[in-house]
């Protein structure tokens, strides 16, 4: 298996060659030459695997350059029950008729995130060590991409964590998680500014190609591979808990902001999967549902980004976009390239909506999309707590109100649950009145001492900051 760039690059690189890097020395995104299929027999003979052995059935098609005792022992290691709290790993239960929630926040940090970022902190230790060398993770986060990433690296040899966040802009507790971490090989950047700010940080030191080799410049963000690789896999388990013993078609509505998670479920769908709909579900920063609407693909200013209840979705550049873009426009590089080096840098924009391929995204790939808003999130929040004894984050409520829109009778809809409540209480307190349970081992998390800087939304200071730290 070769992997290429979206915005062609000539090198086709294998997968532990691009494990540690982010974006292709063209700045543009890495992905497989091809999809590999799954058939019908796969399906059949992976049906009822545990999720550690399904998880190696789906990273070996793509992942070739790790012996294959090595792959099968690094997921064993990372899905267990003791650390994601059930031997299901990710069980599914039906909300109400049709309607299917898929609990992706059992892990140590209490959000999806963990599905890939555990199993990359295994992935980075076993190829640094087989290696004898060291990087330097350089993240963004506008919430559970950094806890999930420090809590799968602390104390990792060889590994050191430079997470940027957008300066009071996340929840309480997500903060906490965060910046109560006081383990050396971990480092939180506060930005003055949004998230939006943070991944253009993390893509300027990454096109930087002489600073990124002499610091051993990695990321753990969504536009690194091999973790929205993981993230595939629980695609296949939700299909197949929802479907029994059965054949027959699923969908997945997803909470999106960055495009990583439902972009995992476009290649899901790419290898065979049967997927009817993937819906997008966002927030009033509504980028991804206009796109969806329109074809029109228009990212906003820090000032124009709304500051909302689900604050993980906070996000108008969807950095994973370009990857689904790439194989809406026929795996086209030099198109791909054009919309995103000159349109969308020189207008801010770029606009399929005459183009025949647009029609593609939803006849062809699948895609629906939904926005949600702040009234919105409260009531989904108030009623699935009232009718089903369910509470659900805000995120996962933007989902709901989605997948409810986009429901087709006879064929199951999974919403991905996306982080427990108490990482968003005070809208569950807004909607409830009352406090979301907290699990024992996070009691008192926002009195701990805090390890954190503030820095401009600068790139050229947090790689001075990168480089006074690696002396």
């Amino acid at each position: 298996m070769r992997y290429l760039s979206t915005r062609g690059h000539p090198e086709r690189r294998r997968f532990c060659e691009i494990l540690l890097e982010g974006l292709a020395p063209d700045g543009g995104l890495y992905l497989p030459e091809r999809y590999p299929q799954v058939d019908a027999a796969t399906l059949a003979r992976w049906r009822g695997l545990p999720y550690a052995e399904l998880a190696f059935e789906v990273l070996s098609l793509y992942i070739d350059d790790i012996p294959v005792a090595d792959l099968k022992a690094i997921c064993a290691k990372t899905y267990t029950a003791e650390i994601f709290g059930t031997p299901d790993i990710v069980p599914l239960r039906e909300l109400e008729d049709g309607v299917y929630l898929e609990a992706l926040s059992n892990g140590p940090t209490l959000a999806f995130k963990d599905m890939a970022m555990q199993l990359l902190g295994n992935l980075f230790e076993y190829e640094l060590a087989r290696r004898g060398e060291e990087l330097n993770i350089l993240g963004a986060t506008s919430g559970d991409t950094g806890s999930a990433a420090e809590y799968a690296m602390r104390g990792k040899k060889g590994v050191r964590v430079f997470m940027t966040s957008p300066d009071g802009r996340m929840s309480p507790f997500q903060q906490a998680q965060m910046f109560s971490l006081q383990d050396p090989n971990i480092h939180n950047i506060a930005i003055a500014g949004v998230f939006d700010d943070c991944q253009d940080i993390v893509k300027a030191v990454s096109n930087d190609l002489d600073f990124k080799r002499k610091y051993r410049i990695g990321t753990v963000n969504s536009i690194n591979w091999a973790r929205l690789l993981a993230q595939v896999v629980y695609y296949f388990a939700g299909y197949f808990q929802a479907t029994g013993n059965n054949d027959g078609e699923v969908s997945f509505t997803v909470p999106s902001g960055n495009f990583g998670n439902v972009c995992a479920g476009h290649v899901a769908r790419s290898m065979g999967l049967p997927i009817r709909t993937l819906v997008v579900a966002t927030n009033e920063n509504d980028v991804l549902d206009e796109f969806f609407r329109t074809g029109i693909y228009r990212v906003r200013s820090a000032a124009d980004t709304h500051e909302t209840s689900s604050p993980s979705m906070d996000i108008s550049k969807a950095s994973n976009f370009e990857r689904f873009v790439f194989d809406l426009v026929g795996r086209d590089a030099a198109r791909t390239r054009g919309l995103f080096e000159e349109d969308l840098r020189k207008a801010g924009r770029f606009d399929l909506s005459a183009d025949p391929v647009f029609a593609q995204a939803a006849t062809r790939f699948g895609f629906a999309s939904s926005r949600s808003t702040h009234a919105d999130r409260v009531a989904t929040i108030r009623d699935t707590d009232k009718r089903f004894a369910t509470l659900v984050d805000t995120h996962t409520a933007d989902g709901l109100k989605a997948a409810r829109e986009h429901l087709q009778p006879g064929v199951p809809m999974i919403v991905l649950e996306t982080a427990l409540p108490i990482k968003f209480a005070e809208t569950i307190v807004e909607a409830l009145g009352r406090a979301p349970e907290r699990p024992a081992r996070f009691e008192g998390i926002e009195a701990l001492p805090r390890r954190v800087v503030q820095l401009p939304a600068d790139a050229e200071a947090v790689k001075a900051y990168i480089a006074r730290h690696c002396a």
